[in-house]
């Protein structure tokens, strides 16, 4: 049985809530011995990132001053990994479950297993999709996707055609063809009129830097250095970029993209060889989850103010504000949060006088 879903218009602000009545699948499942607090299974996709790594422990703090705890499992982008870590994770008898899939297709098998176990499931950041999912935590994607792409088209060179190369994420994870529409919303017009071109463009296999390395390199056979800007979905993707432009002497000379706010993209972007970032403040991505995942698996009710469709339902969903990052505000925004730290980020460079 999947909680129900109800709407509720409020006119005088012209806003749609969804209220996610989270009425009982059935008792929750047994918790580990001596422990009476709400019991959450994290599902990962990969640590192999230091961005999973920081949403790993902020997300186990935040839940242990709750006092609930938290069952990690992290599957090294494995679809089959995954699915036996969810298994595993109801039979510990979990509350609840938390998910941030590898492949958002495959990990609908992982919500029927949950909901087969009366266990509630949330997918954290990445849409799981084709399946009725309860809940959807994340950062507004399309709107990153604007942003990044916003960017490249307010710096491009005036007075010629814009020539651009892409490099998409992985085609596994729906969060990439979100940021793909977001681009795709602001580019459409700009290609349409003729005043920007798209010299090469493709997928990055799971996010790897190598591939987008790959993919620069394609472009820069093809094209050489006639093109102005890579539109990389991600630091790791931007990354891989950056290394191949470095090596044909091109690095600093093209705009490059990214998302995440690593702290390697940012010692780029002070460097002046990576154009921006998006960061995405991951603390209260994950407060915001726990703090779900606690009242989810107490079976209270939950609301959320959108809705995401994920190819079968419209997922009740909690999307969070993102924020540009580029050398001009690298002090006021990572390193005003505490995100970063003042000394990491200009390890190897002088940084520029405050605005």
């Amino acid at each position: 049985m999947r909680y129900r879903v109800g709407l509720t218009v409020l006119s005088l602000v012209l806003s749609v809530l969804i209220g996610v009545v989270l009425s009982r699948r059935g008792a929750p499942g047994p918790v580990e011995a001596g422990h009476k607090g709400v019991v959450i299974g994290l599902s990962m996709d990969t640590l192999k990132e230091a961005r999973w790594q920081r949403d790993r422990d902020l997300f186990v703090k935040a839940a242990e001053d709750r006092g609930a705890k938290v069952l990690v499992q992290s599957a090294n982008s494995d679809d089959t990994r995954q699915i036996a870590d969810v298994q595993a994770l109801l039979s510990s008898g979990v509350d609840v479950l938390v998910i941030v899939p590898h492949n958002a297709r495959a990990m609908a098998t992982a919500v029927n297993l949950a909901h087969e176990a009366n266990t509630p499931v949330i997918a954290y950041d990445r849409l799981i999709t084709d399946c009725d999912l309860d809940l959807y935590v994340s950062f507004d994607n399309v709107k990153v996707g604007e942003a990044q792409a916003r960017f490249v088209v307010d710096h491009l060179p005036k007075g010629r055609k814009g020539r651009i190369v892409r490099i998409f994420g992985a085609k596994t994870d729906n969060n990439a063809s979100q940021f793909k529409e977001g681009q795709d919303n602001v580019l459409k017009p700009y290609l349409q009129r003729g005043d920007l071109e798209i010299i090469h463009e493709d997928w990055a296999d799971n996010w790897k830097p190598e591939s987008a390395k790959r993919i620069t390199e394609a472009a820069i056979t093809r094209r050489g250095a006639s093109f102005d800007a890579i539109l990389a979905s991600n630091d790791g993707t931007a990354g891989g970029a950056i290394q191949a432009l470095t090596e044909e002497g091109l690095a600093g000379k093209v705009i490059v993209t990214g998302q995440d706010a690593e702290l390697v993209a940012c010692q780029r972007i002070a460097a002046g060889t990576q154009s921006m970032t998006i960061y995405k403040p991951i603390a209260k991505l994950a407060t915001s989850a726990v703090e779900l995942a606690v009242k989810v698996g107490r079976r209270a009710p939950v609301i959320a103010k959108a809705s995401t469709y994920n190819g079968r339902v419209d997922v009740p969903s909690v999307l969070l504000e993102v924020i540009v990052v580029t050398r001009e505000n690298l002090q006021s925004t990572v390193v005003a949060d505490g995100y970063l730290s003042y000394r990491d980020v200009y390890r190897y460079v002088v940084p520029p006088p405050e605005r």
